[in-house]
């Protein structure tokens, strides 16, 4: 299974934030809706990441206070991407060794979606329930 048939059943929403946004901003946009990055962008350009953990560690490090930081100063600048052809084993690699729990999506240099760890694993499982199916099937024909 690829990335192309993860976006193709989830859709292919990026929801994105300005760097100079606040944290306060970022949390907010986050909640409302309802998911655990954003896509950091400017000019068509992807500067970072920002999520709910770089909000958490920079509320621990500095209090409430941090909450009014931009989020360029606490994004993950160094941004991991995946392209439709990747497949899931692939993701799962790069999520695993590098801790990333939301890649964006890159077709001919523009972001057209993004993948979670969640997605990753949903449409792991289903590939391995079917997986499973057709050998229980096979075995109960021969």
């Amino acid at each position: 299974m690829y990335v192309a048939t993860i976006l193709k059943a989830k859709g292919s929403g990026v929801v994105t934030i300005s760097p100079l946004a606040t944290l306060a901003q970022a949390a907010r946009l986050l909640t409302g809706k309802r998911i655990g990055a954003v896509v950091v962008m400017e000019g068509g350009q992807i500067l970072g990441m920002l999520s709910e953990r770089d909000i958490v560690r920079a509320i621990a490090a500095s209090g409430a206070g941090a909450l009014e930081r931009p989020v360029n100063d606490v994004m993950t600048q160094r941004v991991v991407t995946c392209s439709l052809n990747d497949s899931v084993d692939e993701l799962m690699d790069v999520m695993t060794e590098g801790r990333f729990r939301h890649l964006p999506v890159v077709d001919r240099d523009e972001v057209i979606g993004i993948i979670s760890i969640g997605d990753v694993v949903k449409h792991r499982i289903a590939e391995t329930v079917m997986e499973s199916e057709a050998l229980r099937l096979y075995i109960a024909n021969s």
